[in-house]
């Protein structure tokens, strides 16, 4: 019996965004378990498998209700599991998120997938903002986001952090009110 083919979603010109699926649990785990992803919140590193589960759960429980959220990214010509990603409700607006295997990063596919996402995003609900929220220390996924013409929005000390110098920042791809902003911000 021939290999079932992951679901592809969108396809970018070196991506496979593909609908999560509980079968992709021990791809996400190795990739949500390596401290080098976290290395910028280590606190949400995954120890369990049971973590990934819950958050592949919640990814698809966003897909049934708004359309749209957190791809498995894999590389178009392979197949192979390098991420996860996409653009998630909370509250009033899309979050971005994601995260790639340490072999990945670096080479410009956290470009191209953030660019997807903001694309379907904006396809599935125009009116709702789109931010990017990072810690002040990830220059790279601030580079990220202002390539992708988000701005800063909001900077200051990140109530949720364990760590009490981490600063929080907020992109957005429009101005939010502060009814938004609260909203996302604790």
């Amino acid at each position: 019996m021939p290999e079932e083919r992951p679901r592809i979603d969108l396809r970018t010109d070196r991506l496979a965004l593909c609908r999560p699926s509980r079968d992709d649990l021990d791809e996400l785990f190795v990739i949500a378990s390596d401290p080098r992803v976290w290395t910028h919140y280590p606190a949400l590193r995954h120890t369990d498998p049971s973590q990934t589960l819950a958050t592949i759960d919640r990814w698809l429980d966003g897909w049934n209700t708004h359309g749209l959220d957190t791809w498995t990214v894999r590389l178009a010509e392979s197949s192979a599991v390098i991420g996860y990603g996409g653009c998630s409700v909370r509250g009033e607006v899309w979050n971005l998120g994601y995260r790639l295997a340490p072999g990945a990063q670096g080479r410009g596919y956290a470009t191209e997938l953030a660019a997807a996402a903001l694309q379907q995003a904006i396809a599935v609900d125009p009116t709702r903002p789109i931010i990017a929220r990072l810690l002040e220390h990830n220059t790279v996924s601030e580079r990220v986001a202002a390539k992708l013409g988000m701005a800063l929005v909001h900077r200051a000390p990140d109530a949720e952090n364990p760590n009490p110098s981490a600063v929080r920042l907020i992109y957005s791809d429009r101005p939010l009110t502060a009814a938004q902003l609260s909203n996302i911000v604790p």
